[in-house]
């Protein structure tokens, strides 16, 4: 068993590979310069398939390579946020930019596919299993999509990962109302920053208030351009006196 974060800068993509090759997928951002894109680094290591594909938000960044993806692995199963129908996003993703992105339209293709589950059963992974929440749609003004991130603990063998997508603050806060939700957070190993390490992703009541206490933290980002990305010591003071990662 295999956990990978593919660095695609500012982007999100990372897969967890089973023994026996099944794989899944938490989302397909890709980078662009120089350009690297997941689907042919999957096909790379022998993948015809993505048993679970797991879109944690609706944002080009986590999803820029699904196109590509679509066109060359069969997706068994989708997992996503479903409190936001195709419709829905479709509109509100026009509000935002006046027009619909390539990957935006595979996902919205994919949505209305995926709409009665899984075209098959996907495989069961030996030793993992995973749990997902998220706030509903509309979240505060209706246009907002990084609080309706889609949030996974994923655990693997006794190691947990939590993967929070874009979620910010408020989002956070929502969800910390969930017991079930707030309680996970002190099984956590792994803790992929939200919204790529930004400082509006950050929730200090997370860690300060829930005995979220990760041995590593993973900054999905591009170089450092802007103040907003310098959140690395706020992260680091949550991080337990006897790891030594």
């Amino acid at each position: 068993m295999k956990f990978t974060v593919l660095d695609v800068g500012h982007g999100s993509c990372a897969f967890l590979q089973a023994d026996n090759t099944n794989l899944m997928l938490f989302d397909c951002g890709h980078k662009s310069d120089p350009d690297f894109r997941p689907t042919p680094h999957l096909r790379g290591l022998g993948h015809q398939s993505v048993q679970r594909l797991f879109v944690s938000n609706y944002d080009q960044d986590h999803i820029s390579d699904l196109p590509r993806l679509r066109g060359e692995l069969n997706i068994r199963s989708l997992h996503r946020n479903k409190s936001i129908t195709a419709d829905q996003l479709r509109a509100l993703k026009f509000r935002q930019s006046g027009q619909i992105s390539p990957a935006m339209d595979a996902m919205l293709n994919m949505i209305g596919d995926y709409t009665g589950g899984p075209l098959d059963p996907p495989p069961e992974f030996p030793g993992v299993t995973y749990h997902t929440y998220h706030n509903n749609h509309p979240f505060g003004n209706g246009d907002d999509t990084n609080n309706i991130s889609l949030v996974t603990f994923l655990s693997v063998n006794g190691t947990t990962i939590l993967l929070p997508g874009d979620i910010e603050r408020s989002g956070w806060l929502q969800l910390l109302d969930n017991e079930y939700f707030a309680r996970r957070l002190a099984s956590v190993n792994i803790f992929i920053a939200s919204h790529h390490g930004r400082e509006n992703g950050y929730c200090r009541e997370v860690f300060a208030d829930y005995g979220c206490r990760p041995d590593v933290f993973v900054f999905s980002d591009s170089n450092i351009q802007y103040a907003t990305q310098e959140m690395a010591n706020a992260y680091a003071v949550h991080i337990p006196a006897h790891s030594e990662h």
